[in-house]
Parts: C-alpha cells; structure tokens; sequence
C-alpha cells in the first residue's frame, strides 16, 4: 500500500487530536474545569433538544450503564438536568441547564480560537475544498470519543 495513503489516518487522528485537547484546554482556562472531552461529545448532542439514556449511551458508543454514570455526574455538577420526556412518558429527557450552555459556549469559543489559525492557513479555497471533502468521508451519527 502506498506510504501517503498509510499515513492519512496518523494525520486524521493527529489533527482531531490537536482540536480535542485545544478545545478541552479552552474550556478548562474559561473556569470549566471538571468537564472532560467525553463530556463536550455529550453536550454536542444534548444541545439539540436533549436526549435519552439510551440515545446518549448510542451516540458514545458506551453502555448505557455508562452513560447513566456519566448522567448522573453531570447532575450533580449542575450541567443537566432531567426532565419528562414529551413522548414517553417511560423516559426521561436530559437536557443541558444554563451552566451547561454556558460551557458549550465555552467550547465553541476554544474551538475557534483553535480552528481560526488552521483556516487562515489553509485559505478559503483550500478550506471549503478540505470541508467538502471531509464531508464526503465521514460517517455521520455516533461520535466515539476513546482517548
């Protein structure tokens, strides 16, 4: 197999890595400092409405003894909240309270300060070319956060 081709997944992974812990650095500078990455993965889905146990354990890619571990921390932190889920009245809704939203807005101003640079770098052609590329690769749903 070809060297360049091998070496695209180290520079993936490489690159997601850089913005994980830049954006995780971010996050910790702006006060945040008992959430981990793991936890910017949940919020990322939270942010659009909330979701279940079962739909958080999913997108984690964890069990959902895991995601309820992970639940139940966020609770006690003030991140979450639950509430009754509008559909089932057997689930409950996870949904993120204004310390929660004050964090995701914490990491998205750590990721453009990050992804600024990158962009500037790279220049609007090449960025919407490599957007447009990744988008044609990447597999859209589960976000498996295993560092």
């Amino acid at each position: 197999m070809d060297r360049d081709l091998l070496d695209l997944p180290v520079l993936f992974l490489g690159a997601a890595r850089a913005l994980i812990d830049g954006i995780d650095a971010g996050v910790r500078a702006r006060g945040f400092t008992e959430v981990r990455p793991a936890h910017g993965f949940a919020f990322a889905l939270l942010s659009h409405g909330g979701a279940t146990t079962v739909e958080l354990a999913h997108h984690l890619d964890i069990t959902k003894q895991a995601a309820s571990q992970m639940i139940e921390d966020l609770v006690g932190r003030g991140y979450v909240e639950r509430r009754p889920h509008p559909d089932d009245a057997r689930a409950r809704l996870i949904v993120l309270t204004d310390k929660g939203w004050a964090c995701t807005r914490a990491a998205e101003e750590a990721a453009d300060e990050i992804l600024r640079p990158w962009a500037d770098a790279l220049g609007t052609e090449r960025l919407a070319a490599l957007r447009a590329d990744l988008s044609r690769l990447a597999v859209p749903g589960r976000l498996r956060p295993i560092w």
